[in-house]
Parts: C-alpha cells; structure tokens; sequence
C-alpha cells in the first residue's frame, strides 16, 4: 500500500563540508532498518559517498538521493554537498524538496558558508530544523555553536541539550518533557532525571521555547497569558505550525558516528517537517498555479541527473502533482517532445529499487532513459501543461583549458567533457576563439580536477589540464596616417591593391569603427569592404603579444587600383598592410582584462585576505563586517587570481569563499606587457 501523504517527508541534508551530513545520514538510515550497519567515511563504506572520487577525498561531490521507512512512513533524503565547489546547483536541489535538516558542526560553528546556505533555504521557502553534530568530539561546545544561530536571524527552539562526562556525550536532556536520556549501546537510550549541573540552564532554555511558541500564533499567546503556561499538546501543534510557517527553527543535537541521537531526530523530522500536502501551490513559469495534489493532472520536475554505469542516464524527479508510475507517457515541455517512463526507482545511493505501486507529490523517484530531457525541465500531461522555472546558476569562477595528451585527440577530449555537462550543470564547456584551446569553467579548482579525473576514468581518454591563456587586448593612442599597398606580379594577371587609412585610437569599450571617406571613386565601391575585412583580420591577430586589437577607427579616404589586376584579396592584403604600418607608428600598449572580485571571510581573516589582494595588485573598494564575516570587494587583475580558490582556502582554514566577474580592460604595467610579449614570441618559436 501506498504511505499515507500525511505522513510522508522529503528533505535536504543540508551544512558546510566537513559538518558530517553524510555520517548524519548513514546513522538516520540505519536507524530506520534500511541499511544493516552503519558505513564509515573514513573507510569509504557509507551509502551515499560512492563515487570513486568520493571515496578517495573523504567528502561528497555530488548529490545523493536515499528513502527509507520509519513508523511505516516513507522519507525520502536528499544529501546535498557542502564544499562550496559543488553547491553551484543547491538552488536547483531544494526545488525538489519540502524541508531542509540544517547541519552545523560542534566544533567549528556558524561559518561564512553556513549564513549563505542558510540564505538560500530562506530563499527557497523551506521549513528546516537544526542539529548539531559532532557532540562526541573534544572540543565540541554546543553553546558555541547556539549562540551563533543569532548571526543566521535564527528564532531558535531548543529541544535537546547535550550531557556530557568530560569529553564524552552520555545522554540528552528533552527541554520540553524536562528528562533525561541517557546513551546505551547501539544508540539505546534509557529515560532519567535532569542531571542537577544541568537543571537551571533546561529551565531557562524551556522557559524561552515556550515564549517562542507561543510568540507564533495568536490564540496560543493569549492562553499563555491568561493561564501562564501551555499543555504538552498546545507546544507540540504550536511548534510544528511554527516551523511549517518558517517563524521557529528546533535545534536537537547528536553524534553521528557514534550513533547518539539518531531515533530522536528521525521523530522530529516525523513529528515537526511538512508533508508534501503541507507546502503551498508550485507557481509555474507563467504564473499559473499547481497545488502539490494526487488527483491533479501528473507533473514532475527533473532536480538532478546522474550517470549510472549499468542503467545509463538516470534523472531525478520530483513528482510536483499527480500520480507517477511505470511505463506512463509524459510531455517535456521544454523540448515539447514525449517521454515514455520506465520502471520508476527508489535510490537508497548507488541501490536501485522499482517502485512496486504509484507515487504521488514529494516523491524522489529515479527514471532511467529519458530520451531529450535534462537537469530543469518539467515533465507534464500532456493535456495539463505546467513549467516549473529552473533557478538562475550562479556564475562560473575559474576557468582552465583542456588538451589531450596525444595530438589529434582533441575531439575525443571534448566529447567526454560534453558528456559530463548532462550530469553537471555547473560546468560550462567552450572554445577558445583566439587559440583553439578547449576551455571548462567550473566554481572552483577542485571541481575542475574532479570532474576531469571522472571524465578519464569513465570515457578512457587521457587528458592534460593547463591554465589558460588571460584574455589580454591590445589598443592604439593618438592618430596616423598611412598607406598599404600591394602589388605582386608572377605571370599572367597580377595583384593591386593600393588604400589611405587614418586610424587613430578610441576610448576604453568603444570598439571598433571603420568609415568609408573615398570619393571620386578613386576606389571602386566593391572593394572598400575587402579592406575592412583585411584591418579586422589583422586586428584579431594582434601585434605585440597576438592580442586582438580594440578601440580604435579606422577611415579610408585615398587610394588607387588597377582595371585588370585588383580584386577583393588584393585590397583586403593592402588593408591588413596599412593596419600593420599603423600599428608600428602608434606605438600599441597592451590592455589586461580587471575582475570584480567579492569575498566573503571569517573577520579574523580580514587582514590576510587584503593584504593578500594587495600583493596581486588589487585595488579594495569596501568591505562590510556582519554577524562575523567581513565581505570584501576589490578589483584585481585576472591574471592574479586564476588560481584564487585554493589560496583562499588556506588562508581561510576552508572558511572564506568568493564570486568573480568580468568588469573592466586596463593598461597592463611594463613589466606585465613584457613578460606577456616574451611568452608569446617563444610559442612562436622565437619568429
């Protein structure tokens, strides 16, 4: 029999890398009887870190989808990553769910990751409760980690405050009940007195959540003005109203690899998150609504693809409405083509299960096949059409170019690249224009070594990662006058091509202009565009460093030909010649591309981190200090930062993260240009 909606979740793990989420996870799943022990990530055993890649760098790289049942009831889990590399889609992810299990570490608190994570779960609607990991380690401080929710505009409800014995976490204290839980073996517990060290500070922290609760509905602060306090059942259906109305945020605590206090947060995931019922409507892409209803017409959003060794593309949906099940025809409203659904499959990670009977809204189910559809599409009745917006990603940070380590396998690079795109949405793939390099952007240099040691071991292709080349420009100041003029003569019809041009530079972003001044026909009309097109040719070649050349104006006003031996090549020769002569007399300087770099640090950073933009010749704009974090905006050269995100991190201690975009060209000083100018002329061979 299908699980009772009402009693079904569907939520998001949550936290920073490191935090313990996926630890987290395997203890929930093997309380739940759905694995028979618990893996370590230490020996590469848990469930949901499975990739090869995961397994050798200890730490999540891509999302991974579980379910399991608890009470009978099923729960779908959705481990999202925390290292900021492979968060780009975390937007996209949250679609697909109703809640959010927020993770923080013990040890290390509330980080500058942690308040944008946080922001985007805010953004996204999401009731969430909180849990404190890592209540086993030495120098856990629960109080630390609390106190930082203040920084997050968190209403807080605490429900579990850790008992420790020295080092060691023995028990929970149940705030609202007022007792104790003390550990056995195997994550038992047995119910004891509040111990007295604890007493006052339960009290305290009861005497708030009760203000809190009722502080959320109206009804309930009058009863607890008039009688002074509210029945267990009054703070049982005032909390949960809280947090399905995202105004209260429970923290519990735990220790997952030890397996304390997994039974208590799967109750309070049961008892407190929303069911797929619970959420408002879906607002499609042109403004329509669909409510999260069984007996709707049938629609599924597609949060995640994946590629699997044996069953191929596998796509991850969100059933948003209806009813879902086998071999059911659905339209892709993006393509506007047909799919035809397979088996559909429960994921416990890598473990794949056919659904034995229907699912409906809120369920993660996996549909392998799919012929034309992607990572953001909306799969829908055909008769009922509903598109779910795809969130906007944010930009790429870092760029490297890609070359196979034998010649001649450049296309065979490519493919296994592209490939990869269908599973990774935040890899961007291209071309170099300029040199021909094969280019992949990604959000960090950690996300472009893994996703191209994935490509090699799954499409067998060697290839070689390298920096690529900065994006320089080359202009002109000041304004000349020249001629280029070619004649050539080796038998039968020769070649003449003769034109005056004054070219002279333009200001910053201006572009290129090409004026057309000749009268009398001293050049005949055909051929004035074979002279632009020769100055735009000899432009995009460059000439100190074979940079493309930018903001200048070019005007031919004179010139000469021949009735027989000019042509349209002859006077596009002469104008790449009048350029290059221009050139010589306008002395050229080079131009390096400037970046809006914003970072965000832990204030104890600060100094580091701007005396460290200082040394890579940036100029800081601001910064702000809040809740901790100090962000910093500063424009910096390109060149100084390509490979900015493993610095940062260390200066950091993993903390610190940032965005870059494109803003600005300026002259690059002397010893840059040069540098530039001899790199260049040595890939050429010395020419």
């Amino acid at each position: 029999m299908p699980t009772p909606l009402e009693m079904q979740r569907t939520f998001a793990l949550v936290g920073t890398g490191g935090c313990g989420k996926t630890s987290l996870a395997e203890m929930l799943l093997f309380n739940a009887g759905a694995v028979s022990r618990m893996g370590a990530i230490e020996e590469g055993t848990t469930c949901l870190d499975y990739e090869p890649e995961e397994v050798r760098r200890r730490g999540s790289v891509q999302p991974t989808c579980a379910t399991y049942l608890w009470n009978k009831n099923r729960h779908f889990l959705l481990d999202i990553p925390g290292d900021g590399n492979f968060t780009g889609d975390m937007e996209c992810l949250l679609m697909g769910v109703d809640a959010v299990v927020f993770v923080l570490d013990a040890v290390d608190g509330v980080r500058p990751l942690t308040k944008k994570f946080w922001s985007m779960t805010r953004a996204a609607g999401l009731p969430a409760l909180m849990v404190i990991n890592k209540m086993d380690r030495d120098r856990a401080d629960f109080q630390m980690a609390f106190d930082g929710l203040t920084a997050l505009g968190v209403k807080p409800v605490v429900l579990q405050l850790p008992i420790r014995q020295g080092e060691t976490l023995v028990g929970m204290a149940d705030v609202l009940a007022g007792r104790a839980h003390m550990f056995g073996p195997d994550g038992a517990t047995a119910e004891a007195d509040i111990p007295a060290a604890l007493a006052d500070d339960v009290t305290l922290l009861r005497d708030v959540a009760i203000e809190n609760i009722a502080e959320s509905d109206e009804e309930l602060m009058e009863k607890y003005l008039e009688e002074g306090s509210l029945s267990p059942e009054d703070l049982r259906t005032g909390l949960r109203a809280g947090v399905l109305k995202g105004e209260l945020t429970p923290v519990l605590a735990c220790a997952a690899l030890e397996n304390k206090g997994g039974k208590a947060l799967l109750a309070a995931i049961e008892a407190l998150l929303p069911s797929p019922l619970d959420r408002p409507a879906f607002v499609g892409a042109d403004g329509a609504e669909r409510a999260p209803d069984p007996e709707a017409p049938a629609a599924c959003f597609v949060f995640k693809t994946l590629a699997d060794p044996f069953a191929g593309q596998l796509s991850l949906l969100r059933v948003l409405s209806g009813t879902l099940s086998g071999d059911m025809n659905l339209k892709n409203v993006r393509s506007g083509e047909g799919e035809r659904l397979g088996g559909l499959l429960y994921l416990l990670g890598k473990t794949q299960t056919p659904c034995k009977e229907p699912v409906g809204p809120g369920a993660l189910v996996a549909v392998a096949k799919l012929k034309n559809t992607r990572t953001g599409d909306t799969l829908c009745d055909e008769k009922a059409p509903f598109t779910l917006p795809m969130p906007a990603l944010p930009p790429q940070l870092i760029t490297y170019a890609l070359a196979p380590k034998e010649k001649g396998e450049e296309d065979k690079v490519y493919a296994a690249m592209q490939r990869l795109l269908d599973e990774d949405i935040t890899l961007r793939l291209g071309r170099d224009e300029e040199n021909g390099d094969i280019l992949i952007s990604g959000m960090g240099q950690l996300h472009i070594e893994l996703s191209v040691e994935k490509a090699k071991r799954r499409f067998k292709v060697d290839i070689v990662l390298k920096t690529p080349k900065v994006p320089y420009r080359e202009t002109v100041r000041g304004k000349c006058q020249v001629q280029g003029r070619h004649k050539k003569q080796s038998g039968g019809r020769g070649q003449f091509g003769d034109c005056w041009i004054e070219m002279e530079g333009l200001p910053r972003g201006s572009g290129y202009i090409f004026e057309d001044a000749i009268v009398g026909g001293v050049i005949p009309r055909q051929y004035i565009p074979a002279i632009d097109k020769g100055v735009q040719e000899a432009a995009a070649r460059g000439f100190l460093a074979g940079c493309q050349v930018v903001d200048f104006r070019v005007k031919v006003y004179d010139g000469s030909y021949h009735t027989v031996d000019s042509s349209e090549m002859a006077f596009k020769v002469a104008g790449s010649l009048a350029f290059k002569k221009a050139m010589e007399s306008l002395k050229p300087v080079l131009l390096e591309p400037i970046v809006l770099l914003t970072v965000s640090v832990p204030d104890e950073s600060m100094g580091d981190v701007i005396g460290d933009l200082s040394s890579r010749r940036g100029k800081v704009l601001g910064s702000d200090s809040q809740g901790g974090t100090t962000e910093i905006k500063a424009h910096v050269p390109m060149s100084e930062v390509l490979r900015y995100a493993p610095d940062l991190r260390s200066m950091t201690g993993g903390q610190g993260f940032f965005t870059m975009e494109f803003d600005h060209y300026e002259e690059a000083p002397q010893p840059v240009a040069e540098k530039v100018m001899a790199e260049h002329q040595k890939s050429r061979g010395g020419e």
